[in-house]
């Protein structure tokens, strides 16, 4: 991958990956006395059940890549990962509500059951809502941890709320909703769709580790526009394998295609939605290159988003 070798990357990923991780098993046993003993399994199901955690690695490479440091104290060190886990905790609660048979009606999720075919319909509404404070406890108690102002670490919530609701991804698996069945959507209300669903949390996760890390505006805004169009890429490429790849790859049923969704694929073919991909890719790293921000990390990150195999 260039800039960024392979095998450096998946390390990198690797390494990344086992510390989000840590954070989420430390923030799972704060959450976890909070709740109901009837929510405790569906919770740590839907935090547990693995993924890329991409959203919490691009907020701690957005931290460093801001001058956020990371220090020798030991529960200074880890606090940008219990920062960025908040992220995952808003997108756990995103997939097991998505999941459900009001919703998409699944019944895998990266290649096991998903958490109301194993909790309940009941249990996986209430423990998904109950993520949505808990994230926002989470983020609060991590930025007092790496010791900011409580200014900032009002703004870091807010970022996290106004990217999860309905100006962000709630809002978006509306307008998902509505591009089921016959009405395929416009390229301008797929945009504005997957702006909202996919785009705003991870567009979020760089804005909260440069709010974190104490970035210039310059730097803050070039890194949420690289977040925006990254967002975009991450949604068409996921449409180019949900009509390429089988089940068994993506580790997900049903499809998109199988709902009847409206996708990039279907408004551009597989070919040219690969494309706009691409230039997707090439604008985030223009945003970079605009802000003067150097992180061949980002740039590697960019990249691994259309080029991941599920």
């Amino acid at each position: 991958m260039r800039g960024y070798p392979a095998l450096e990357l998946e390390s990198f990923l690797e390494a990344e990956r086992h510390r989000v991780g840590q954070a989420l098993d430390r923030a799972l046993r704060r959450i976890s006395p909070l709740l109901d003993p009837s929510l405790r399994g569906a919770v740590e199901q839907g935090v547990r059940a693995g993924g890329k955690r991409l959203r919490p690695i691009f907020c701690v490479t957005a931290y460093r890549a801001s001058g956020g440091r990371e220090e020798s104290d030991s529960d200074r060190r880890e606090a940008p990962y219990d920062l960025a886990a908040s992220l995952e905790l808003i997108h756990a609660y995103s997939l097991m509500h998505d999941d459900l048979p009001c919703m998409d009606y699944a019944a895998l999720r990266r290649g096991e059951p998903t958490t109301h075919t194993i909790h309940g319909e009941r249990a996986t509404v209430l423990a998904g809502a109950a993520l949505i404070p808990a994230a926002a406890l989470q983020l609060w108690i991590a930025s007092g941890a790496l010791g900011l102002n409580e200014g900032t670490r009002r703004e870091l919530v807010r970022i996290l709320s106004r990217a999860a609701g309905a100006a962000g991804m709630v809002g978006g698996q509306a307008l998902d909703l509505l591009g089921e069945g016959e009405r395929q959507l416009s390229r301008d209300e797929m945009d504005a769709l997957h702006g909202r669903k996919t785009g705003a949390l991870l567009s979020a996760s760089l804005l909260l580790g440069s709010t974190a890390a104490g970035a210039s505006r310059r730097t803050g805004e070039a890194l949420q526009r690289y977040g925006e169009e990254v967002g975009l890429a991450f949604q068409i490429a996921d449409d180019v394998l949900d009509a390429t790849a089988d089940a068994g790859t993506l580790g997900k049923h049903p499809s998109d295609w199988n709902l009847g969704k409206s996708t990039y694929v279907a408004l551009l073919g597989i070919d040219g939605a690969r494309q706009e991909a691409g230039l997707r890719v090439e604008q985030a790293l223009a945003a970079l290159a605009e802000g003067g921000i150097e992180s061949p990390p980002l740039e590697a990150l960019a990249r691994y988003v259309v080029h991941r195999d599920r």
